[in-house]
């Protein structure tokens, strides 16, 4: 128990044999369930499982591989099942630090937020450690996942280092997230949908023995579609079907007032090649609904940033 809190740690594991056996031995006493979950790994992930004798671990072995976010579904619905108030993610592969754990705890008990997650871009000092490709790849992915979900006040969307109170869980649809790398992403868009209020929380990373099974030729694609495609559903469900707020209102008139603006500008360009001269009135019909346009979508944005930062 921590601050009477029941506490449940999911740790999805795939090919993880030399590692999970610290992630096991390290686990703070705070935590009263460790539900592993060996994404159908060809090694000697579950073994390694259980020669760590933790009456606390729970190991569920799948026969088919579901990606890092199936795995982590699979683990959320047993720790419901177990009864936790507060189920937090750690990797199978020790890189998440097991002692930051109460820092992503105090603000669910504090009733600031239902879900935390990790931050590993908090200072000078945390890029230490971190390859190149990684910080560079996760300040792209941030910006866009912000614009996305919605959560503007949330960084290092990739960090998987979470903890989310039972009541926003059980109110995710756990058929429609994503089950791959992009989890993280797909999980922040349906959280935000739902205006679960969430906290950032300032946490080293821990580069070491671990070799990621990510390849970033055919995760990225997958996650910028992802992104693309949840951005509509949240403006859609959001701000639309839930409310029709101000934001869709400004949103959508400002892009159809930019097609409308661009669509007059097209055509005024293609017939006033040569010696043909366009009106005032046809250029006016052109520039102010393309501006207005942009105005309005100006301002659905700082809306949704507001929203979003609550």
């Amino acid at each position: 128990m921590y601050r009477d809190m029941r506490v449940a740690v999911v740790v999805p594991a795939h090919n993880e044999e030399r590692l999970i056996g610290k992630v096991i031995t390290t686990m703070p006493s705070i935590v009263d369930h460790i539900v592993i979950i060996d994404d159908a790994s060809p090694d000697g992930t579950s073994d390694a499982v259980r020669a760590v004798h933790d009456p606390r671990v729970e190991l569920i072995t799948l026969r088919e591989n579901q990606g890092v976010g199936g795995a982590i579904l699979t683990g959320h619905t047993r720790a419901l099942d177990l009864g936790a108030d507060v189920v937090a993610i750690m990797a199978g592969d020790a890189q998440m630090d097991p002692d930051f754990l109460p820092a992503l705890l105090d603000p669910i008990a504090d009733g600031e937020a239902q879900f935390t997650k990790a931050n590993r871009f908090y200072g000078p000092g945390s890029f230490k450690g971190m390859p190149r490709h990684r910080i560079f790849g996760n300040v792209v992915l941030s910006f866009l996942t912000k614009a996305a979900s919605g959560y503007w006040n949330l960084f290092d969307p990739q960090n998987g280092y979470t903890a989310i109170h039972r009541r926003a869980l059980e109110r995710l649809p756990f058929e429609r997230i994503a089950r791959r790398y992009e989890f993280e992403n797909d999980i922040l868009i349906q959280l935000n949908i739902l205006r679960v209020p969430a906290r950032d929380v300032p946490i080293p990373a821990i580069y070491g023995e671990e070799v990621s099974g990510m390849k970033l030729s055919k995760v990225a694609p997958r996650i910028l579609r992802q992104l693309w495609r949840g951005f509509w559903h949240r403006m859609w469900w959001k701000y639309v079907l839930q409310s029709f707020s101000p934001v869709a209102l400004m949103f959508f008139s400002g892009l159809a007032a930019i097609l409308f603006g661009l669509a007059v500008g097209v055509f005024v360009v293609v017939n006033t090649l040569g010696p043909p001269v366009a009106s005032p009135g046809t250029v006016v019909l052109s520039v102010v609904p393309f501006f207005t346009g942009v105005h309005l979508l100006i301002m659905s944005l700082y809306l949704d940033i507001q929203e979003g930062s609550r």
